[in-house]
């Protein structure tokens, strides 16, 4: 039996005995070259948690302001100060925004943000207020751990008191932003703000502590090596360990700049010594991470970052949601140019699911199921139905 060979048996061995993988089984399952094997025992695990369920839900992404007092490196969305397409919303606009979803039912808004080096604290729990109280059957996820460092330096409070503050005017999770990759071998070349592994951790273990669950995530595919991926899940497996408060994983592709912004500029200063990730490498990505996460119970895939087809195909590699409508989501398509579209409805999103072979879950932020619906026909049902021949 050669090496890898060896190697492999030994993991599914620990994985039928219910054992945890450790870092060096991590790092080794990122050298397997075996695409299929890591599908295989990542679905197993994805099955026995889940089944052949596959969760969404209908969102909104809300970005209120673009200016941002950081120039993170690999950051297309961020713009300074007069800039000629730099926004930052009022209260209103972003109340008129949402409230253009009302007839597509929706359970969620996800605001995330730039770090606005002029705007006031208290403009934030405004907004979700007034977004709480046009849609009040509407789950708020707001902001990243990043974000509330920032609110800490404008306002001089505590995460502590501006958790509950944000809580009071309607916030029901955090987002998951603002994680990248934790090591800092990797992290002072990529984050261009104070917000680190330290800081992010405290307020997330914060926003537990409150009742709230929150997501965490993982920015992959740029100057990162496997060994900072395995690290990355295994502090958030720890924490999840001390807490139990994080919903879901979510692996999210870095993606290059294919096209100028209006102004013309190329803002992503690592593209010129990355390749990005191939679609293999974003599902051995899912896999591993499945494998690792043992105290888990979702793992996402954001459609938008990796597309659709990539989507669908990590259903069988670990991933059991496939987040929502979207409607918006300029952090990316003001990068990318990527092919996938500003919104898929919720009839798209089951038609996506049923076509990869799953049945449909709709939740809420949450992750409580709202509605369930019918699975994807057999191929006995698909074979009796009539077929159109064309000639």
């Amino acid at each position: 039996m050669d090496d890898q060979a060896e190697f492999k048996a030994g993991i599914e061995e620990k994985l039928a005995a219910g054992e945890r993988l450790t870092f060096e089984d991590g790092v080794g399952l990122y050298e397997v070259d075996d695409l299929a094997w890591l599908g295989r025992l990542a679905h197993g695990v994805r099955t026995a948690k889940n089944g052949e369920r596959t969760m969404f839900n209908v969102n909104r992404h809300l970005n209120l302001t673009n200016v941002c007092s950081a120039s993170c490196a690999y950051c297309s969305f961020q713009r300074k100060p007069g800039e000629t397409d730099a926004y930052t919303m009022r209260v209103e606009q972003a109340v008129a925004l949402a409230e253009q979803m009302r007839g597509d039912a929706p359970t969620e808004l996800h605001i995330v943000n730039g770090l606005h080096p002029t705007l006031p604290w208290r403009y934030y729990p405004r907004v979700l207020k007034a977004l709480k109280e046009t849609l009040p059957e509407v789950n708020l996820k707001a902001f990243t751990a990043t974000e509330v460092q920032w609110f800490e330096k404008i306002s001089g409070l505590t995460a502590d008191a501006i958790l509950d503050e944000l809580i009071e005017a309607g916030l029901e999770s955090l987002t998951g932003g603002g994680a990248e990759i934790f090591d800092w071998e990797v992290r002072q070349h990529i984050v261009d703000h104070d917000c680190h592994w330290e800081d992010w951790s405290r307020i997330h273990r914060l926003a537990h502590q409150k009742g709230l669950r929150t997501p965490a995530t993982m920015l992959y595919g740029h100057i990162e090596e496997p060994r900072h991926r395995v690290d990355h899940v295994l502090r958030l497996r720890e924490m999840q360990d001390e807490t139990g408060g994080f919903a879901v994983f979510i692996p999210l592709r870095y993606q290059h700049d294919f096209h100028d912004a209006k102004d013309g500029k190329i803002r992503n200063r690592l593209q010129a010594r990355t390749t990005m990730a191939s679609p293999a490498e974003s599902l051995k990505v899912f896999a591993v991470s499945r494998l690792l996460l043992d105290n888990f119970d979702h793992v996402k895939c954001f459609w938008v970052m990796h597309g659709l087809d990539v989507a669908q195909l990590s259903l069988s590699f670990g991933a059991d949601d496939l987040d929502g409508s979207v409607v918006e989501y300029k952090i990316t398509h003001d990068a990318d140019d990527y092919g996938t579209p500003d919104k898929m409805t919720r009839d798209d999103l089951l038609e996506l699911i049923r076509d990869a072979g799953f049945q449909p879950v709709e939740r809420n932020t949450r992750y409580e199921v709202v509605r369930e619906y019918d699975g994807p026909q057999t191929i006995a049902e698909r074979r009796a139905a009539p077929q159109s021949v064309k000639f």
